[in-house]
């Protein structure tokens, strides 16, 4: 006959309930860790967010005005060349050119927002844990 691992020899001492109350106990540890984890990484993950808008923001409206000034002084010029309408028309398309590269810049600093990788991980580990260990096997 072969020697009882220490698990089987506590589970043996061990009333159903104690050894129930002790993985409730563990369980909820574990989850309120994750769930501290989660907090923290969700927190700097909006931190990066609201800075990136808030520079993006910044920087619209600061450009805001010189732009405005700009196009003007720019449309006037092109009128005195090519004629009124048609100055307002190359002065529009010349900012959609750069309005659409402000905007990939933007999309692409959001996208570099990660979310929560480290609590994902942990959570897909979960499940292993719970499996029977080693000395039982």
């Amino acid at each position: 006959m072969t020697d009882a691992t220490p698990s089987e020899t506590k589970a043996a001492s061990t009333s159903l309930g104690d050894l129930l109350g002790e993985v409730s106990r563990d369980i909820s540890t574990l989850m309120r860790q994750e769930v501290a984890l989660a907090k923290a990484e969700l927190r700097e993950s909006a931190g990066k967010s609201a800075k990136g808008a808030g520079l993006l923001g910044g920087a619209g409206y600061g450009a805001l005005m010189a732009v405005f000034f700009l196009s003007l002084g720019l449309w006037w010029a092109l009128s005195t060349l090519i004629g009124g309408g048609w100055a307002g028309v190359v002065v529009g398309a010349i900012w959609a050119v750069i309005a659409l590269i402000l905007f990939l810049v933007g999309r692409g600093e959001f996208k570099e927002v990660k979310g929560a990788p480290q609590t994902v991980e942990t959570l897909k580990e979960i499940p292993e844990t719970l499996k029977r260990n080693e000395e039982n096997r």
